[in-house]
């Protein structure tokens, strides 16, 4: 016999990917009437309260904890909603991101139309990531049992992180107003500590809810989710993609040099200072 929180976790998962399907379809609709591939940003932290709203009614039928439920459905809020909101006001006006663009004309050199592209390389690929990251999302609210030390550190664990994610981006933003700035790096405030506090505080963030329902053995498969975006954050669509723009600009050896590539540090000091 499947345990209960085993089999309501299963029905809470199918309900989920469900709902991103139609979510990412919807998104995929829209982009494809305005041609505009960058709309997946602003849906990438939009779609993660989709899916927890929909664990958190799913589960309600299940003998999972309530408290927990709706600690995950509130700490995925405040943090979707607002990256929705910052990178939605970011590129607002802004036409087609560098990325998608770059995408876009490897497609019409491969003869891709542009649904084609918008469907295989971008919506397809971050829809199965947004699934898998949600781990957390979809065990948390179904665990039988709530670890009390696990749950009070995973929200330690994601103050942090939304910290250095929300803080970092309103330095950077305010860096980049002043034209003075312009092609220059930000070496100050918490961009002083790591070269990516925004990235950094996403894995913060992510590790605090897979915490946050890992209360049991089965409770584990939750750390799967910021396992896979720690390690894309790192190596794949995060800091390394980032940094291959940023290698252009001026005195970005030294700052590479003083600064933590992603966990953050006390800076080394200048090196006429050594």
């Amino acid at each position: 016999m499947i345990p209960n929180d085993l089999s309501q976790t299963a029905a809470t998962a199918a309900a989920c990917l469900g709902a991103l399907l139609v979510f990412m379809g919807l998104g995929l609709a829209y982009a494809l009437r305005r041609r505009l591939l960058s709309i997946v940003d602003t849906l990438w932290g939009l779609g993660f309260v989709v899916v927890a709203t929909v664990a958190a009614i799913v589960s309600l039928g299940g003998s999972g904890g309530t408290v927990q439920r709706w600690i995950v459905l509130v700490m995925v809020a405040v943090w979707g909603l607002r990256l929705a909101w910052h990178v939605g006001g970011r590129n607002h006006g802004t036409g087609e991101d560098p990325r998608y663009a770059d995408l876009l004309e490897q497609g019409e050199q491969k003869g891709r139309s542009f649904t084609r592209t918008a469907v295989t390389r971008v919506f397809v690929p971050q829809g199965v990531a947004m699934f898998i990251v949600s781990a957390p999302l979809i065990v948390g609210p179904n665990n039988e049992r709530m670890s009390l030390p696990l749950t009070v550190a995973g929200v330690l664990v994601w103050a942090v992180g939304l910290f250095f994610e929300a803080v970092g981006d309103a330095q950077l933003k305010a860096y980049k107003r002043d034209p003075a700035h312009r092609g220059t790096i930000m070496d100050t405030g918490l961009w002083s500590l790591t070269r990516h506090p925004n990235y950094f505080g996403d894995a913060c963030v992510w590790w605090g809810l897979g915490l946050v329902g890992a209360g049991s053995w089965p409770g584990l498969v939750a750390l799967i989710g910021p396992a896979v975006m720690t390690y894309s954050l790192v190596n794949v669509t995060g800091a390394k993609l980032n940094e291959k723009s940023q290698r252009r600009k001026p005195g970005w050896d030294d700052y590479a040099r003083r600064t933590s590539y992603f966990v953050p540090r006390k800076p080394r000091p200048p090196a006429a200072e050594r």
